[in-house]
């Protein structure tokens, strides 16, 4: 159905681990529909700089089984800015038709930069059980605390070079009340804490925007985990379906052009 494969790009915590996939059942709807679908086997706590390398060669490799020329990338959170990275940094922005960015903080989170202001040897305890756990569940390269530090909030949008010729644009998506997501009650408090935006419960809509930026993925309240498909709600994680197979059709129009 679609000349050029999808690419699908977690963020942090959530991975490809044994049963547990990291876009819950959207490859797998995707593919249903016709699409040529890929989750991409990177590290659930690494850095930018190493998950980019796990992208470009995940990337190579898919290019290799298809034949074909290039990739549509669809990232999730701080795989937006690994996507980022390998595009502008790591030469692999001639194999890319497009980058679309789910939920990045483009310009950082207020609670990464919370965390990372408490005390080193607190944080370097945590860090280190993050890592072994991380390590134990198939991560190459996990760092917990240079993640963190990477994903302090800026003014300016973390940037890494050039992405011409690619198109690239953005979404968001926002939260209002603890209610709206129980597991993401303590970071969107802290998120306010921080006097954060309007947010998903992890990263704010000002952060989300890059690019052609095109509003919230979702015309109702969605959180950054039901964004890939983590929701308890059949009825929701059934609109979360429709809106990746409206944006893959909206990709394949690019193809044709």
């Amino acid at each position: 159905m679609n000349d050029y494969p999808i690419i699908l790009v977690h963020g942090i915590i959530v991975k490809e681990f044994l049963f547990f996939k990291a876009f819950g059942g959207i490859e797998k709807r995707l593919k249903k529909a016709g699409f040529s679908v890929f989750t991409a086997d990177t590290d659930g706590f690494g850095t930018i700089e190493g998950n980019a390398e796990q992208l470009k060669a995940f990337t190579e490799k898919v290019l290799t089984e298809t034949g074909a020329e290039k990739v549509h990338i669809i990232a999730h959170s701080k795989g937006g800015l690994d996507a980022k990275y390998a595009l502008s940094a790591l030469g692999l922005r001639e194999h890319a038709a497009s980058l679309t960015t789910l939920c990045t903080p483009h310009r950082g989170s207020g609670i990464a930069t919370w965390l990372y202001r408490r005390p080193r040897w607190l944080m370097k305890f945590i860090a280190f059980w993050i890592n072994l756990w991380y390590r134990i569940c198939r991560d190459r390269h996990p760092d917990s605390y240079a993640v963190c530090r990477q994903l302090q909030s800026s003014e300016d949008e973390i940037s890494f070079g050039g992405l011409d010729g690619v198109y690239c644009q953005s979404f968001s998506s926002a939260i209002e009340k603890c209610k709206d997501d129980f597991l993401l009650s303590i970071p969107l408090l802290l998120s306010r804490h921080c006097k954060e935006g309007q947010s998903d419960g992890i990263v704010t809509v000002e952060s989300s925007r890059f690019a052609n930026y095109r509003g919230n993925c979702l015309d109702e309240k969605a959180s950054h985990s039901e964004i890939i498909g983590l929701s308890r709600s059949k009825k929701k994680r059934e609109r979360v379906y429709e809106f990746y197979i409206g944006l893959c059709k909206e990709l394949l129009e690019i193809d044709e052009t």
